[in-house]
């Protein structure tokens, strides 16, 4: 019996050697309190890195919020200066036949030797509607003489010219043409010659 217990003495003293021997080692231990406090400031450090993670998430976040607003706030102010600027647009090119009328009514009355007074009259209706439309940013869209462009011009005939530099030019105006704040509302047109 003697000997069992030595055997068991034995085993308890190696078991306590083994213990004391991993406290001291670099794995924490429970009991241990400094481990307890290198495990604390590892966790501690865990979360700031995962807090500094967050915030530079969000701040990114709110940066392209911040650009994707402003991005939209100019997208609409552009969006309501075009709206306003051809915002009478119908109204006006319904009034462009009444224009062209007034220009045939001045040709007419100024071929026919017509009174003066009538020729005038009719002068002075055509020049105030036309400085009233001018005014709203309508603009004449100039033709004769210019090569065809046909961002500009329409070409609705070719006619024989025997001068060099009448070749390839707009040689006679139809239909005048009319833009609206440097927007085509009705092209010009025009018998180009060849």
């Amino acid at each position: 019996m003697k000997q069992k217990e030595k055997e068991n003495i034995k085993e308890k003293n190696e078991k306590k050697e083994a213990a004391s021997v991993e406290n001291t080692g670099d794995s924490p231990r429970e009991t241990d309190p400094a481990g307890e406090e290198k495990a604390e400031v590892k966790e501690e450090e865990e979360a700031l890195k995962n807090l500094e993670a967050r915030v530079a998430e969000v701040n990114d976040k709110y940066i392209r919020l911040a650009a994707e607003f402003d991005n939209y706030r100019r997208r609409t102010a552009k969006e309501r200066l075009e709206l306003i600027s051809t915002a009478g647009e119908d109204i006006i090119k319904g009034m462009l036949p009444v224009l062209d009328d007034c220009e045939r009514a001045l040709q007419v009355l100024r071929e026919s030797g017509s009174d003066k007074a009538a020729v005038e009259g009719t002068e002075l209706i055509y020049n105030k509607l036309m400085t009233f439309l001018k005014g709203r940013g309508l603009s004449v869209i100039e033709a004769l003489g210019k090569e065809l462009d046909t961002d500009f011009h329409e070409a609705v005939a070719q006619l024989p010219v025997q001068e060099s530099d009448r070749k390839n030019k707009i040689v006679d105006v139809i239909q005048q043409g009319y833009k609206l704040n440097d927007k085509v509302i009705r092209f010009a047109k025009v018998v180009v010659g060849v």
